[in-house]
């Protein structure tokens, strides 16, 4: 007998397995006692052999931990680098992870309140958001059916019993900003993400806590906001090269806006960095193959992940966390795409 798939077993294939009739087994199964020692031996041995679980059993089951993972899209380096930390630390829990996509543009057919009952439906573990399409109401709706919930860099501050956890923004703006200067820059520009995003905000005021402090003016020409997209890149390079004045260096507030940046330098044939410097920030391996290689405040985005699965474990667990906010540290990294100004800066 094949038992390689025991969940389809029979009780009519146990029976003719132990060489009696299927109400007889039926009997062992349910501790009947008007069954033969030798009988119910043999029934016993042939439940064992086949792997036969009765349905009640495989019901008793415990279900797989599952955590959902929601994005706003997965064509960036950003957002795959997180997932790979949340997966990485899902097989060390021994988790599941159901991946969703979804973004503020799309409309949700559910409301705040039937979203978060499908997840208890559905027998959901908990939610790591890394998207900006769930607001506050969606966040209280969760935290109202004590699911765990973990924000991963939200754009805007959740509700101050929501876990987020994110990465140092204003040190690192500080860091990008401070190397510029170093190499002698002085007309530094920064090119940020949207303008309610409070890690553009934070990586902003660190750019400009670093040039304040050298006794440098923040031109308000040099500073743009925009997508986390390489076209706010595109857009914002136009701007400044038409500038009568323009920057000597560019700090981008992502890696993907820099990229932009350079894919309209050689449009415009200007050479980074010989005759522009510029600065991303993630650390993504987007900044590691581009040409020239970028220099880039780097996240510890796979960091990040993981420690968002922990927070959902530790909920789950029902432990007394001190800390609803977990800040990872930003740090440099040093590769072609800077270089002293030829010019006085």
């Amino acid at each position: 007998m094949d038992s390689s798939q025991p969940s389809k077993l029979t009780l009519a294939a146990v029976a003719e397995e132990a060489g009696v009739s299927t109400p007889t087994v039926s009997k062992v199964i349910n501790g009947r006692a008007d069954v033969a020692e030798g009988t119910r031996l043999r029934v016993l041995a042939a439940l064992e052999r086949t792997g036969y679980k009765s349905p009640l059993q495989r019901r008793s089951v415990p279900a797989r931990r599952t955590v959902e993972a929601v994005f706003d899209s997965l064509n960036s380096a950003y957002a795959v680098e997180v997932l790979n930390g949340v997966l990485a630390q899902a097989a060390a829990s021994d988790m599941e992870v159901v991946l969703s996509v979804t973004s503020r543009q799309e409309a949700s057919p559910l409301s705040p309140e039937e979203r978060a009952q499908r997840m208890i439906d559905e027998r959901r573990s908990g939610m790591i958001v890394v998207t900006s399409a769930f607001d506050s109401a969606q966040l209280h709706a969760f935290q109202r059916r004590s699911i765990p919930i973990v924000v991963v860099d939200p754009l805007n501050p959740p509700p101050a019993e929501v876990f987020s956890v994110g990465a140092s923004n204003w040190a690192g703006g500080k860091a990008a900003a401070t190397h510029l200067l170093e190499l002698g820059h002085r007309k530094i520009a920064y090119i940020g993400g949207p303008e309610s995003a409070e890690c553009s905000q934070a990586r902003l005021h660190g750019y400009m806590a670093a040039l304040m402090a050298e006794g440098i003016s923040v031109q308000h020409e040099y500073v743009s906001a925009g997508a986390f997209r390489p076209a706010n890149g595109v857009r914002a390079m136009r701007s400044l090269l038409a500038l009568e004045d323009p920057p000597t260096a560019i700090f981008a507030a992502s890696d993907s806006i820099a990229l932009g940046v350079l894919a309209e330098a050689r449009r415009q044939d200007v050479r980074i960095p010989d005759e522009m410097s510029l600065v991303g920030f993630d650390g993504t391996h987007q900044a590691e193959e581009s040409v020239p290689p970028l220099t880039s405040v780097s996240q510890p985005l796979q960091d990040m992940g993981r420690s968002a699965l922990n927070f959902i474990l530790r909920q789950m667990r029902g432990e007394d966390i001190d800390s609803r906010r977990v800040e990872l540290a930003t740090h440099l990294v040093v590769r072609e795409s800077t270089a002293q100004p030829r010019s006085g800066g």
